[in-house]
């Protein structure tokens, strides 16, 4: 058995959500090679030290230039905010190594073209984090789409519902400022659904979109936001928030289905709500994050009295990814999916196969989103441009 050495920047949320995965990929699945926990980076060395001790990493970087240049790397998983992503994918791919990303792929469509571009001339593997693709229930949803269980598909209606953001004295964190987040719901948890709707559904030709920001100013972070009951030295000072809240929009898929997306932070009371509905010609599909091991399906072909929406418990061995797992009815999580996707572009390395998504996939979702900005600002349908 050979190994692959990783090297993670971030250590963060989606740094503890990677390291998870990295811990337990060769756990549950059957790879050819090893895969070492080698180092992670990040700029608070107090904090980076920590999370590598915590975690499992055998060393940790301050520097990310210095942890892509190591010899000992094979592997970089970029788990940063979106302005840094363009720069260390970039770099990395021109060091040799196979690249991760977490989603969305950058901050610009012109961005994530860029990164395409260097992953493809450096002839490395590339992969998207959009994990919600590695859900057993989403990946059997497609499965029953592929098999023609639906007939053709009418219409996707989706919409990703969070609230964290509802409390006007939250305060302006990163991924409220345009120049490190890029947009706000849009990007965070707009790309996931319109990554699952290229997923699910196929390419969109064109957009008509809203964009909203219900709080225009927030406390700073060092004011001594109340929010986190800090110790105030004195009156909090407000910046402005640069991004979006929530977005609205209508999409046309090329195979003529109509979609309807939502994404918003400021559904109070939804907490993680992912959310999709597929209907077709010959059945449906309905789908919910908060529930992820169930998909209820409703077919026509069923009799007439006994028509209606059923539950299919995703947790068969039959079922994607699932065999890896537990005993039927032993429910998988969050964290899971992941590990499924690690499983996933890990094989690639071992058989030399395309992974999805990649770079190239990241850049379609892309161009979705900057079309639906491009829509929100003038007000009309805007075609999509890969």
């Amino acid at each position: 058995m050979g190994q692959v050495n990783v090297g993670l920047i971030g250590y963060k949320f989606m740094g503890k959500a990677h390291s998870n995965a990295y811990k337990s990929v060769g756990m549950f699945f059957p790879l050819k090679n090893r895969v070492v926990m080698k180092a992670i980076c990040g700029r608070d060395e107090t904090a980076v030290r920590k999370a590598a001790e915590t975690w499992g990493w055998g060393s940790y970087e301050t520097d990310w230039k210095k942890l892509i240049k190591r010899p000992d790397i094979d592997v970089i998983d970029v788990a940063t905010p979106g302005n840094l992503h363009p720069d260390m994918s970039i770099a990395a791919a021109r060091a040799g190594k196979h690249v991760i990303c977490e989603k969305p792929l950058a901050n610009s469509l012109a961005e994530a073209r860029a990164m395409q571009k260097a992953v493809d001339k450096a002839g490395v593997k590339n992969m998207v984090f959009f994990n919600y693709r590695r859900v057993p229930a989403v990946s059997f949803a497609r499965q029953m789409i592929r098999e023609g269980k639906l007939g053709d598909i009418y219409h996707f209606r989706t919409a990703y519902l969070q609230d964290w953001i509802v409390d006007p004295e939250f305060p302006l964190v990163w991924r409220l400022d345009k120049k490190i987040a890029g947009s706000g719901a849009l990007g965070d948890i707009g790309a996931h659904i319109t990554d699952l709707a290229l997923f699910l559904i196929g390419e969109i030709s064109e957009v008509v979109a809203d964009l909203k920001t219900f709080i225009k100013k927030r406390p700073l972070l060092e004011s001594g936001s109340a929010f986190f009951a800090r110790k105030k030295t004195g009156p909090p000072q407000y910046g402005t928030v640069t991004v979006d809240d929530a977005a609205a929009f209508l999409a046309r898929f090329k195979n003529g289905a109509l979609g309807t997306f939502e994404a918003t932070r400021f559904a109070t009371g939804r907490k993680n709500a992912n959310q999709f509905e597929i209907y077709g010609s010959r059945g449906a599909l309905r789908f919910d994050l908060e529930s992820l091991n169930e998909l209820h399906f409703y077919s026509k072909d069923e009799a007439a009295p006994e028509q209606g929406f059923k539950r299919i418990l995703v947790t068969e061995a039959s079922h994607p990814y699932i065999s890896a797992w537990w005993p039927p009815g032993h429910i998988i999580g969050y964290e899971h999916t992941f590990t499924n996707a690690l499983s996933d572009f890990f094989r690639s390395l071992e058989t030399d196969q395309p992974v999805s998504p990649d770079f190239r996939e990241g850049v379609r979702v892309q161009a979705v989103l900057d079309a639906v900005e491009k829509s929100a600002q003038r007000g009309k349908w805007v075609r999509v441009v890969p």
